[in-house]
């Protein structure tokens, strides 16, 4: 879940401002951590509860998608899923955006099977990106974190993807200076995975992501999450991308590791 985090926050400088290289300064005073951090964490609060007290998770993924979603407003969501944190609405809105993806990883994390993995990215999604797209999108990113922490290669792992999910058919330097901003799951979930597929590292992975420009906090918290089932996280990365998070948001982190390590 920490690699999706640092994912988002190295990336949160250059949303706007692509750097279409991989020649950057990895942390700096003008990042943040914005809406793909709070909702990564908000899920992983939401499987915690639904594994600690045996409770539903598609209900606990509504309350605490809103509640995290309120405690902070201003960091960067869609109009329209800003709109469902905000209305009484529970219904999903038949979204096929990023967000799906950006914020499964703990789902990933915290299966024994990939079965699971799919049960669990499935009932934090359909609460609001019920579009096939957006459950497939979710899909594939959970099951490719399942797949490197059960130390799967890098070229099994995109055997997978290209058997039950996405043609993955380009290279990071075919597409690194046309590639557009898109805020959708066909168009940044390929991206992403191949991003980690031409990895060496955890760091090489974000920055394999940052370099294609995009929407590069969504992309590069994506590839974040399965960088770390796959390498893991230096410590002095985890270090720094907590000095950018408060003791909420830090706390739930704790509990998700401790949650995991007892699965182990």
């Amino acid at each position: 879940m920490l690699g999706a985090i640092i994912g988002d926050i190295v990336g949160s400088r250059f949303e706007m401002q692509n750097n279409r290289s991989k020649d950057f300064e990895f942390f700096s005073d003008k990042c943040t951590f914005t809406d793909d951090s709070v909702m990564t964490i908000a899920v992983a609060h939401a499987v915690i509860k639904s594994l600690t007290e045996n409770s539903d998770l598609k209900e606990n993924a509504v309350y605490y998608l809103k509640a995290y979603g309120r405690l902070y407003p201003d960091r960067g969501y869609g109009m329209r899923f800003f709109d469902w944190i905000f209305s009484s609405q529970k219904k999903p809105y038949n979204s096929f955006g990023n967000g799906a993806a950006m914020r499964v990883s703990p789902c990933g994390f915290l299966a024994d099977s990939i079965n699971q993995a799919i049960e669990f990215s499935r009932a934090v999604t359909e609460v609001t990106h019920n579009h096939p797209e957006g459950i497939k999108g979710a899909e594939a990113t959970a099951v490719c974190i399942y797949l490197a922490k059960t130390n799967h290669t890098i070229e099994e792992i995109r055997e997978y993807v290209n058997s039950h999910y996405y043609k993955i058919d380009f290279k990071l330097d075919d597409i690194r200076e046309s590639y557009l901003f898109n805020e959708t799951c066909q168009e940044t979930v390929p991206q992403a995975i191949e991003a980690f597929l031409e990895s060496t590292s955890f760091e090489d992975a974000i920055r394999n992501a940052i370099s294609i420009g995009g929407d590069s906090d969504t992309i590069a918290a994506i590839t974040g999450g399965i960088a770390e089932a796959f390498y893991g996280i230096p410590d002095e990365f985890i270090e720094k991308a907590c000095s950018y998070l408060d003791v909420r948001l830090s706390n739930v982190i704790h509990a998700f590791y401790k949650q995991l390590s007892s699965k182990k």
